[in-house]
């Protein structure tokens, strides 16, 4: 597989073309940043991490019946991923209150919620990523009503399937944001699931285990990380 011209950088990762056009490459970067780019820093080695842990999601999820992006590893850095054309929303998983949420509604954080609340938002950096319903989504013309009613299962199923995936692991999740895809008209998860876009709290001590010791000044960042993907592997 032979890698082409760079199609996209984003802030933690890039994207480039492959002489498959049904294939790219994401290289992942150990560029961190928070509050929509307002923080930006380093985590050594965090895009080598990012990207195994990742790696192990995506296979775990595939087996369980969730289409997906992700094809396999080919080093340290990089994988291989079906083409697809990026869905315009975040959608956000919380199944204890924490971050936006807590300052948002005043919810002491920590608190766990009697159900997981999902929530939409617009992915816009102009727009610094907006919070909006189903019927703004309809407005805006960003997927249609069958389109989101299969996010919302497949995310729904990812949830649980993850919260199990975790705690076996002795790690409680917080919270976490997804992304899907359009692959040859299909909606497929896409993007990574890794401690950039999870809060993960160790079950006996409550410890971030996450992006959130970056983004709160915590130190110990990369060390956290690493001790994710140790107990995945």
């Amino acid at each position: 597989m032979e890698k082409l011209d760079m199609l996209y950088e984003g802030k933690a990762k890039q994207v480039f073309k492959t002489d498959d056009e049904d294939k790219y490459i994401i290289y992942y970067k150990d560029d961190a940043t928070a509050f929509n780019g307002g923080k930006k820093g380093e985590i050594s080695q965090k895009g080598i991490i990012n990207n195994k842990v990742s790696a192990v999601i995506f296979n775990i999820l595939k087996k369980q019946g969730i289409p997906t992006h992700f094809e396999k590893l080919l080093s340290d850095r990089e994988s291989l991923v079906k083409s697809v054309e990026i869905v315009p929303l975040e959608v956000i998983v919380r199944n204890v209150a924490a971050g936006s949420m807590s300052k948002r509604l005043g919810i002491e954080e920590g608190t766990i919620l009697e159900k997981p609340v999902l929530e939409f938002c617009y992915k816009c950096d102009e727009l610094n990523d907006p919070i909006i319903n189903e019927d703004h989504i309809q407005a805006l013309k960003l997927a249609s009503e069958e389109e989101v009613h299969i996010i919302k299962a497949y995310t729904k199923k990812i949830n649980e399937i993850l919260i199990v995936f975790f705690k076996e692991r002795s790690l409680n999740l917080i919270d976490f944001k997804l992304e899907f895809g359009i692959h040859k008209g299909e909606i497929v998860l896409a993007d990574e699931i890794s401690p950039d876009t999870c809060r993960l709290w160790d079950v006996n001590t409550n410890e971030k285990m996450d992006k959130d010791r970056f983004r709160r000044d915590l130190g110990n960042i990369e060390e956290a990380y690493k001790e994710v993907l140790s107990r995945m592997e």
